[in-house]
């Protein structure tokens, strides 16, 4: 079954708005690839800017964060349904980064995934195991524990419609990647977790890979029969790097 690859560029707490203007003008001349997805994830601040700039253009707009609630007295949150006037697309949730610095929780991923789906926005949700983890052996634990979790309150015609980025966490930022055959086999079993509730599903869902991507090894990990694209970080920020990421998925 053929998956439409995705390959987004999670900005963090990086870039003004007139500088994502200035990337999104950099970035689209060299954007060739036909078939697969693209998405920036800008800062809240840069939202409306890269929607602008973007448009007319295949491009996608994702949120690094969102709240669950339509509304409520939740001071410094964005709701859904503000990230969707401004005509962003989806949001990624569960962030290693948000987990650690900021108490993002098992049972807010489990309101923040069905929530954006019911407003037919992209939830990418984030899982990886940290360096003891996976020194442990503990790595399909911590996997199977996120995955069942986050996707609790999902139903299983909707499963395929979320994406999954699996980020282990000694992988971002640190310059270390993950070896072909590490990341194949982690996101295979993230694959097998979702096909165990839906086989379709598990055949049809888009699992990224994430963890100091850049344009040397994007290729490699990218031809891997499970990998259906990517969540980079840091080399998104250049849009002469992050170009060359999306020029080497295969095909």
């Amino acid at each position: 079954m053929t998956r439409t690859p995705l390959v987004a560029a999670n900005w963090k707490m990086h870039k003004t708005a007139g500088e994502a203007e200035a990337f999104v003008a950099a970035l689209l001349p060299r954007l060739s690839s036909a078939g697969a997805d693209v998405a920036l994830c800008p800062p809240f601040t840069a939202l409306a800017a890269v929607v602008d700039s973007a448009r007319g253009s295949a491009l996608q707009v994702l949120a690094q964060n969102v709240h669950e609630a339509e509304q409520g007295a939740y001071t410094g949150e964005v709701s859904i349904p503000m990230l969707a006037d401004l005509g962003v697309q989806g949001a990624i949730v569960g962030h290693s980064e948000r987990r650690q610095y900021f108490c993002e929780s098992d049972r807010a991923l489990q309101l923040k995934v069905p929530a954006l789906l019911a407003a037919g926005l992209l939830p990418l949700l984030c899982v990886g195991e940290t360096e003891e983890e996976r020194e442990a052996h503990d790595t399909e634990r911590k996997l199977r524990h996120q995955v069942q979790e986050a996707l609790a309150g999902v139903n299983d015609d909707r499963l395929a419609d979320v994406a999954i980025a699996y980020e282990p966490i000694w992988a971002i930022g640190t310059g270390k990647v993950a070896t072909p055959d590490q990341a194949q086999e982690a996101i295979a079993f993230i694959r097998a977790l979702v096909g165990g509730r839906d086989a379709g599903a598990g055949e049809r869902v888009r699992i990224l890979y994430g963890g100091s991507v850049s344009p040397d090894n994007a290729a490699e990990l990218l031809a891997l029969p499970d990998v259906d694209g990517a969540l980079v970080g840091g080399a998104s920020l250049d849009a002469a790097s992050f170009a060359a990421i999306v020029a080497s998925l295969p095909g």
